[in-house]
């Protein structure tokens, strides 16, 4: 019993830790899960680029979806990615959304929109969500990264409630920085973020109102200070791209806008420690292959 799908790495415009209002969006970026089931009733994971990395997030993942879907089986998945883990890319997201969809393929299960899928790829999303809750990898569930990973486009969603706001499609170039440095989601202070509520709500406004570039760059200012992150990258592209943030809790910076703007951005960021990539928005989402 085989199954294999890929999801697709996010760039943050609203970061959920100070309200539980989040938004995200799609970039080409992925990972891909493999998942064989067996009779074991014991599920092992493993983590391609990192072998001794935490699997618990994958691991209960496929038992989340054998628990609905199969009848005890055990087995293995083991994930590959383009993503750095722990650098605000939303990996784990990536992660859990691409080992749901393998497991439910191994298992002859069937996801999409249609009235006779088995489940449809939110809910199989939400499954993920729950998953990254339960071993502790994440401060809200993190739907809004997860969603965008699973359905693609620009998201804003109610991380509460798991509920998806709104949907859109953006059509942009995307410059990521990410620094030698590492920060897990579920060490961020959770009390700082919390203290930048207002201008949060100023960003979920923007985004509700489709600025989603002028959003994320309010946004960038704000995390940026409360997480403690430097703000001289975002502002260093802020007089060239369109917009550009903290991705989540860091420490990547995103910027988008067209690709001969973020080219000029590059250059002033490659003269920084750790590396750059010029990627794009991606509207597909996750995909059983």
């Amino acid at each position: 019993m085989h199954g294999r799908a890929t999801a697709l790495g996010a760039g943050t415009v609203l970061n959920a830790l100070a309200t539980a209002t989040g938004s995200a969006f799609a970039i080409d970026a992925e990972t891909t899960a493999s998942v064989e089931l067996d009779d074991s009733g014991e599920v092992r994971g493993s983590i391609a680029e990192a072998p001794d990395a935490d699997t618990r997030l994958i691991e209960r993942c496929v038992e989340l979806a054998v628990e609905a879907f199969g009848d005890g089986e055990g087995g293995t998945v083991e994930t590959e990615s383009d993503l750095p883990m722990a650098a605000g890319l939303k990996s784990s997201s990536a992660a859990a959304n691409a080992t749901v969809l393998a497991t439910l393929s191994a298992l002859g299960r069937s996801v999409g929109p249609g009235p006779d899928a088995d489940i449809s790829r939110l809910d199989a999303c939400r499954m993920g969500v729950r998953a990254a809750r339960e071993v502790g990898v994440t401060a809200t569930g993190a739907f809004d990264d997860a969603s965008a990973s699973m359905i693609g486009g620009v998201v804003v969603t109610d991380n509460t409630e798991d509920e998806l706001i709104v949907r859109d499609e953006v059509d942009w170039d995307v410059l990521v920085w990410t620094p030698p440095e590492r920060a897990y989601s579920a060490d961020a202070d959770v009390s700082r973020c919390e203290n930048v509520a207002p201008m949060a709500d100023l960003v979920a406004d923007l985004a509700l109102e489709g600025r989603y570039a002028e959003a994320m760059t309010v946004n960038g200012l704000a995390f940026s200070a409360a997480l403690d992150f430097p703000t001289d990258p975002a502002v260093e592209a802020m007089p060239i791209a369109d917009g550009v943030s903290l991705s989540g809790t860091g420490p990547s910076v995103v910027a988008v806008g067209d690709r001969a703007d973020l080219e000029r951005v590059k250059e002033l960021w490659d003269a920084r420690e750790g590396e750059t990539r010029l990627t794009t928005t991606r509207t597909d989402g996750a995909r059983i292959q």
